[in-house]
């Protein structure tokens, strides 16, 4: 993206993009351009939509009721998804939020609940609120692509679904009992194969829980070193060496 418009607000929206188009934004994201911005109107800003790729735009008209904007041109064309999945154990609220955006900066592509044995969950999941603190890290970060949030599975789930879902895929869990040496080895060995992470929740996966891990041909312990990590941390440094072993790092 041009130098000029890296200082501009960045807007994430459903609809289609194409120059010249007006649309009108509905009343939560004239909020938050109108309240949250401080935008008015003649105020340019950048659009993408995870389809289209990144648009300047201009706000044509600025009402309480609905702002109006138009894309003036193209910025930056569409990247392709990441095809990378992480999976985790849910945390409490802020570092689940954290865990969130992090993940969205790190190139994840889709963001997988997993409910283990030692996962602390209070209430219910809120999945709408996990995509909207991805949108976020993506408008802040000039990530093109919005990761997909999934229903939560249970350990369990996963892996009695991961030949249907997830045929050729592996999975890399973090173990803290595997060897540090070799682990760059063994994501090399499957660099050419798709790749989900899984992060465990702050209790670590229970006996039986590592267990069925190690047993199933697709799954790939990797360590994390000597240092006891917490979960969202963990999230950051596995994420880091996956990327910059066999990733978009290298």
């Amino acid at each position: 993206m041009p130098r000029h418009h890296k200082n501009l607000n960045r807007l994430f929206i459903e609809v289609d993009l194409r120059v010249g188009k007006p649309f009108k934004l509905d009343q939560p994201q004239t909020n938050y351009l109108l309240n949250v911005m401080r935008k008015k109107q003649g105020d340019q800003i950048v659009l993408f939509n995870g389809r289209d790729g990144a648009f300047l735009a201009e706000i044509a008209e600025a009402h309480r009721k609905g702002a109006t904007v138009a894309a003036i041109k193209v910025l930056a064309a569409q990247t392709p998804a990441p095809d990378l999945w992480y999976m985790f154990a849910p945390l409490k609220s802020a570092r689940l939020d954290y865990m969130v955006q992090k993940a969205t900066e790190m190139g994840v592509g889709h963001l997988q609940p997993v409910i283990t044995q030692h996962t602390q969950l209070v209430g219910a999941l809120k999945i709408d609120k996990m995509r909207t603190h991805a949108i976020e890290a993506a408008e802040q970060c000039e990530v093109l692509n919005v990761p997909k949030v999934h229903d939560q599975l249970s350990l369990v789930q996963l892996i009695e679904q991961w030949e249907q879902v997830h045929q050729g895929r592996k999975l890399v869990f973090a173990d803290e009992s595997a060897p540090a040496e070799g682990a760059s080895q063994r994501l090399l060995d499957i660099k050419d194969r798709p790749i989900a992470l899984l992060i465990g929740p702050e209790g670590g996966f229970s006996g039986a829980e590592r267990e069925l891990l190690l047993s199933q041909e697709f799954c790939v312990p990797i360590s994390l070193g000597p240092r006891i990590l917490r979960a969202d941390t963990a999230a950051v440094a596995a994420l880091a060496i996956i990327q910059s072993n066999i990733g978009d790092l290298r």
